[in-house]
């Protein structure tokens, strides 16, 4: 029997699925932050965490694989990759494949050889790859760096929301009822100096609050999201157009968290109308 393993390791998750050569689920594992941009040590060890779990429940070793392909946030640059391929080889994977998780994503959403992805989870990324077979990434770093969103970001768009209409810069939102009772405080002013007096980051989980907000009317959740989208929007533009597919038909294929789960077109509705304004050909499918 031959064996093969795909990984997809993302900024808060990392999943591995174990197959015979028919596609036959042998074993599956889990763990966390599989982004070594964001702490190589923590991903090294999620990725070996869950590739260990899915080979033994398989009851078979890492070396019996015939091929492992890891699809990886932060697998961006030949920097990356200086780093990436010792770290794999160290936990034992000997003939493998490493790519961005955007263009995993890609490959699960369609059935075409080319498209366009989009991923907002934890972060955001976008990358496509065209007929001819070229292929752009646009983004997937962080917001100095041109980004906006993704669960990384939104938590604190969430948070500092809050605060502002606290102290009126701002309307206000249903947010903050919202916010208040997942950490546990009675008051804005109790989070606020708590928050400032003991150096506290606001979890990833906040950014989930954004769509039950947004599904009462909540003016403030609206906006964030369809900002979101719009700067999502925005990167698939970018990348249709620097690989020339505006003729060409294709899937985008939505991919992460805040586009597969809780999002009724807050998010998807601004990527859908700009990317039909530059190629009209276009469908859209939703990878979980």
């Amino acid at each position: 029997m031959t064996y093969y393993m795909g990984i997809d390791g993302g900024g808060t998750k990392t999943y591995a699925l174990l197959t015979d050569e028919h596609g036959h689920v042998l074993g599956k594992g889990h763990s966390g932050n599989g982004n070594h941009q964001t702490g190589a040590a923590t991903a090294a060890a999620s990725l070996r965490e869950a590739a260990l779990m899915a080979v033994g429940e398989a009851g078979i070793r890492l070396e019996d694989l015939q091929h492992a392909y890891l699809g990886l946030a932060g697998a961006d640059r030949e920097a990356d990759y200086r780093i990436l391929h010792p770290m794999v080889q160290q936990i034992g994977f000997t003939t493998y494949t490493i790519n961005c998780d955007t263009m995993i994503g890609l490959r699960a959403g369609t059935n075409r050889p080319y498209g366009v992805a989009l991923i907002c989870g934890t972060g955001t990324n976008a990358a496509g790859r065209n007929p001819q077979g070229e292929h752009v990434q646009c983004g997937g770093f962080d917001y100095m760096y041109g980004d906006f969103g993704g669960g990384g970001a939104l938590n604190i768009e969430v948070f500092r929301s809050v605060i502002r209409a606290w102290d009126g810069r701002e309307q206000p939102t249903r947010l903050t009822g919202l916010l208040l009772e997942m950490l546990g405080y009675t008051t804005v002013d109790d989070m606020f100096n708590d928050f400032l007096d003991h150096g506290k980051h606001v979890p990833v989980d906040a950014t989930r609050l954004l769509f039950p907000a947004a599904a009462e009317g909540d003016a403030v959740a609206l906006e964030i999201l369809n900002r979101q989208g719009t700067e999502l929007a925005k990167s698939a533009v970018a990348v249709i157009r620097r690989l020339g597919m505006k003729d060409d038909a294709f899937d985008v294929v939505l991919a992460g968290s805040l586009l597969t789960r809780g999002d009724r077109g807050w998010i998807r509705g601004p990527i859908e109308r700009a990317v039909q304004a530059e190629a009209r050909l276009f469908t859209t499918s939703r990878c979980v």
